[in-house]
């Protein structure tokens, strides 16, 4: 229905793009496409016309068409116009009618209605006067019954309402042939339908019953599949079914070319492990590489692959590891984090949460490889897509698993108010209730880090206590990340190894592996020369990561600029004093190395200004600065100046985490 547009597609074109080839067009009336005020122009033939004139467009001979709620309608009709043009038909929760109106309906349409809330907001003249966004706001709460559905409620009221209510009522018109509008029947273009037929339903279809699709699935001939408690946004809310039924169906009209592989006798198999490490920021992967290195020292017969993209591909290419080539399908999650980061300010929970297109498209590739891959584990560093799709899909398990990660609990910013709280509160009761349902799901749960790492907080009103509830579901390896060498003597020689001469000292600037930090690098140059005034042995070392280019940075007298490095931790080890991001890894390599740090967290990054503001509290680490201080100059340099120099108090990091770690993945080969 043009109520949305195109986009309602997302989590389904990433997926069938690598299978097939794959075009979605905005139906008129919506997005991009034209919006004539006719009602004629609206009715389910014009569509069907539509859509083969985009295959004309396309220049394609036949295609499978995939219909979603009104759109089942316009399929049929484009098979019954141009059979030739139609190899197949997948309706997804079609809204088809088979009857006329009724004079009931037309009235509730027509008639001023008093006291509108409910169905009573599906009113043309409601929608004229104003109330078009309260039906909107209805609708799609009734198109996305399921619990914890906020993303794709949230979505499809944003398109709808980029909308011309007019319009929407045009279309509306249309379906119930009023003002010139004659929609065409579709039970006699059914009948005329000669090409394989399927029916996704959820049982839960609050706008359409499954009796339609039980209906539509008759008169074709076609196969009928129904979703138990699903509702009218399958596509949204159970995409992985979905994505896979459309795979599996073209495939049986268009069979995938023949394949040869070898399969192995699992006596004589060596382990295999498929390992994936979050690509926000590259302290993951730092800490993931002594964790397999760990892991071969355990077993030395295991074989570790890695499903990675950029920037932790890099991290292991230059470590000599083995990146699985399905990597090259990974859609990027460090773009989209600095896509929704200004000015060091990056509201992580709210990026995170529009990151579900990219989210999808990557469990889709993970789901594929180890489809191929018989891995006997899997581990997931913070792998959001794999954990949260195979709680939703647990038959899609076969291997163990081990999820890591270094926080526990969405927390709302303060300034968010109610609705942030509240939505929050609504994540961590969906991934309480995963974990409940699904405990076997998990073989292991490891937390990077002590209890007493854990912030002193609740999941949200009417939810646990987030420490004690991580205590009982997680097993503890300390913390966990790149060795750094903490000795004097190898002080001493990486001082010299990098040029530093003894009379000066060395202050590290670094913000990661993403491109969000590159705003306080400028305010950290910018500071520079006030630093040098008051401290003229005082040298920058200033390195930008693999996504920040370095020449477009100012680079002023005393600053030394590189990209990436992949020997940051002896930078650590070798500096007198750093200005960081809030980022843990960095962090706490910083706090291991024993040196003094002023670190600076991302405004409305709820993990770095609660979960590692907690953690480095309790190891008495570090000097935390807001982004305002920072961008004083004189209050940068006084804060970084003030520890220069002073010896530093924090509790020592434990050295063991990554064997820890490793022994408890062990015990799963």
């Amino acid at each position: 229905w043009s109520i949305v547009d195109a986009r309602v597609w997302k989590a389904q074109i990433g997926y069938l793009a690598r299978h097939f080839r794959v075009i979605t067009f905005d139906g008129r009336g919506c997005g991009r496409s034209d919006r004539p005020l006719d009602p004629a122009a609206y009715t389910d033939d014009q569509f069907a016309a539509d859509a083969v004139a985009v295959l004309d467009a396309a220049e394609v001979e036949r295609a499978v068409l995939v219909g979603f709620s009104r759109g089942a309608s316009y399929a049929v009709h484009a098979a019954a116009s141009a059979p030739d043009r139609v190899a197949g038909i997948v309706a997804i929760a079609p809204a088809c009618r088979f009857d006329g109106p009724s004079d009931h309906e037309l009235a509730l349409w027509e008639s001023p209605q008093h006291g509108q809330d409910g169905w009573s907001t599906y009113n043309r003249p409601f929608w004229l006067s104003g109330g078009y966004p309260a039906f909107v706001e209805f609708f799609f709460r009734q198109v996305f019954p399921e619990p914890h559905s906020t993303q794709q409620i949230e979505d499809c009221v944003e398109w709808a309402l980029e909308n011309d209510p007019a319009v929407v009522a045009a279309t509306t018109d249309a379906r119930l042939s009023r003002r010139g509008a004659v929609n065409p029947p579709i039970e006699p273009a059914s009948a005329h339908v000669r090409c394989p037929v399927t029916v996704l339903h959820g049982t839960d279809d609050r706008v359409g019953p499954v009796a339609v699709g039980r209906r539509l699935a008759e008169l074709t001939g076609g196969s009928l599949i129904t979703v138990e408690g699903s509702g009218h946004g399958v596509l949204a809310r159970d995409p992985v079914l979905i994505n896979t039924e459309l795979r599996r169906f073209v495939e049986q009209i268009w069979p995938p070319a023949a394949v040869r592989s070898t399969w192995t006798r699992a006596g004589r198999r060596e382990p295999r492990v498929l390992y994936l490490s979050s690509p926000i920021g590259l302290g993951h992967a730092r800490r993931d590489l002594a964790i397999a290195r760990a892991l071969r020292t355990l077993r030395s017969d295991v074989r570790i692959e890695w499903l990675a993209q950029h920037p932790v591909t890099r991290v292991l290419a230059d470590a000599g590891e083995t990146i699985h080539p399905g990597s090259a399908w990974l859609a990027n999650e460090s773009a989209h984090i600095e896509a929704e980061a200004l000015d060091h300010d990056l509201h992580a929970f709210q990026a995170i949460r529009r990151m579900d297109e990219i989210l999808i498209n990557n469990f889709m590739v993970f789901d594929d490889v180890v489809a191929d891959g018989r891995y006997d584990l899997v581990v997931g560093d913070e792998a959001w897509d794999v954990d949260y799709f195979l709680h939703e899909n647990p038959d899609r398990k076969r291997f163990a698993y081990a999820w890591f990660t270094d926080f526990v609990g969405w927390l709302p910013m303060p300034d968010g108010g109610e609705r942030e709280a509240a939505l929050t509160t609504d994540y961590n009761a969906e991934m309480l209730e995963q974990r409940a349902r699904f405990r076997r799901l998990r073989d292991r749960s490891i937390f990077v880090g002590q209890p007493d790492d854990i912030v002193d907080a609740s999941f949200g009103p009417g939810l646990p206590e987030i420490r004690a509830w991580t205590e009982a579901n997680y097993d503890f390896a300390g913390y966990v990340g790149a060795p750094v060498p903490a000795a004097p003597e190898d002080r001493d020689r990486l001082r010299a190894a990098f040029g530093y001469r003894p009379d000066e000292r060395v202050c590290l600037v670094s913000v990661g592996g993403t491109g969000v930090g590159e705003a306080l690098l400028r305010r950290v140059l910018e500071a520079v020369p006030l630093a040098r005034r008051l401290a003229p042995d005082l040298r920058f070392v200033v390195i930008t990561g693999p996504r920040i280019d370095a020449g477009r940075l100012p680079s002023p007298d005393g600053a030394e600029l590189m990209g990436y490095r992949s020997d940051l931790v002896e930078h650590i080890a070798a500096c007198d004093v750093a200005v960081v991001q809030g980022g843990l890894s960095t962090c706490m390599e910083l706090t291991a190395a024993g040196r003094g740090f002023v670190y600076v967290p991302l405004r409305h990054h709820f993990e770095q200004n609660f979960h590692v503001r907690a953690r480095l509290d309790r190891y008495r680490a570090g000097v935390c600065l807001d982004y305002a201080g920072a961008c004083d100059p004189e209050a940068l340099v006084g804060t970084l100046l003030s520890i220069l120099g002073q010896p530093t108090c924090s509790a020592p990091v434990e050295p063991d985490g990554a064997v820890t770690a490793a022994g408890l993945l062990a015990d799963l080969l």
